[in-house]
């Protein structure tokens, strides 16, 4: 089904031009959505940022990722899939993606946060390769004014088969 899937699905750079439906995507699976602002900074600080799209479905985007550059390293800040494409292979696909272009910029290490909360993230995590790093308390806003701590996960990017 992956082969299927991958011949389905494009990348292209995110652009301002993108953000509406990034913004309705973001705001469907997230109960603390990032901002407009967050994508526009993102954006005008160069981060690597795509936008998947999926022919299947009459050429809709469907989910999108955002990373920073470190030295050797890149640190996942967004990925995501609607909510009616998810468990499809599509944040695999994404991450295929972002682990090629670690290497293609010379990263060692992929970093990210994820919530605690999220069962289905962290075993699409998890099942790729990342492995526990530590936690960041009170990393996410959470329900009622509280904070939700993040498990920090990395990726060994430096080669072989992800």
């Amino acid at each position: 089904m992956n082969a299927v899937l991958r011949h389905a699905q494009r990348l292209e750079k995110m652009t301002t031009a993108h953000l509406d439906v990034v913004m309705t995507i973001e705001n469907e699976a997230y109960p603390f959505p990032w901002t407009r602002g967050n994508f526009i900074d993102s954006l005008a600080s160069g981060y690597p940022a795509q936008v998947l799209f999926d022919s299947d479905r009459r050429g809709d985007a469907i989910g999108y990722f955002v990373a920073m550059e470190g030295v050797e390293e890149m640190h996942l800040l967004n990925l995501t899939v609607a909510p009616e494409a998810q468990s499809q292979g599509h944040g695999r696909f994404m991450l295929d993606a972002l682990v090629d272009l670690c290497r293609q910029r010379h990263a060692l290490q992929l970093w990210l946060e994820v919530r605690q909360s999220n069962p289905r993230a962290r075993a699409l995590y998890q099942r790729y390769g990342f492995r526990d790093i530590g936690v960041r308390r009170g990393y996410y806003p959470a329900a009622a004014g509280r904070r939700e701590d993040a498990l920090v996960m990395s990726l060994d990017v430096s080669g072989g088969a992800a």
